[in-house]
């Protein structure tokens, strides 16, 4: 088999483990915790549903966001999973992540490999137009779950409604619309007792 090929099948191959990276939040009907590639998916999902909703949109180039959805919790294979919420798991999550991340994309050919470890930076810096929206996508679905279900990872961790808003807040920098949406999500959660 030709080595490029072999490289990709090898990386497809491992990301494949990203199925076994069991996350805090449940599904929205409460019956398990969910798994970091059924979050990637369901992030990418909303991301072209909530497209609509960006101000920015001739800023924006919907593929590559895409794109770093797609890539950016590949990284949890090695580093696992850090809850939004662990201040501590935060203090060296970079680190561990950009290990995984260059130990995981090197497993595709060098062109390939330099495009993903881009694409994961990209989205690490939450700085350009295509980074803030992919961010404010991904961190808005968990607050999604957690809302429409017991919020069983919040009240695990005792979360409270100023907590979400102080670790969310590069939600305000995305779209108006999913700002706007995290406020009514907190609402809600609050009157069913989901948040403390």
């Amino acid at each position: 088999m030709e080595e490029r090929l072999q490289q990709q099948i090898n990386f497809i191959l491992e990301t494949d483990k990203l199925k076994n990276v069991i996350r805090r939040n449940f599904l929205s009907d409460d019956s398990r915790r969910e798994n970091t590639a059924e979050h990637s998916w369901h992030s990418i999902l909303l991301a072209q549903i909530f497209f609509e909703y960006a101000e920015n949109k001739s800023e924006l180039d919907l593929l590559h966001i895409i794109k770093m959805i797609t890539v950016h919790d590949l990284v949890e294979i090695y580093a696992g999973d850090t809850f939004i919420f662990d201040e501590t798991g935060y203090e060296d999550k970079f680190e561990r992540e950009n290990a995984a991340a260059k130990k995981l994309f090197s497993l595709l050919p060098g062109n390939q490999a330099e495009e993903y470890y881009a694409l994961w930076l990209e989205f690490e810096r939450e700085e350009t137009p295509d980074a803030i929206y992919a961010c404010s996508i991904d961190k808005i679905m968990p607050v999604m779950l957690n809302t429409y279900s017991k919020g069983t990872s919040w009240r695990e961790a005792n979360i409270t409604s100023e907590q979400v808003f102080r670790t969310l807040k590069v939600l305000e920098k995305g779209p108006t619309t999913v700002w706007n949406l995290l406020h009514q999500l907190v609402k809600i959660s609050e009157k069913k007792q989901n948040l403390m």
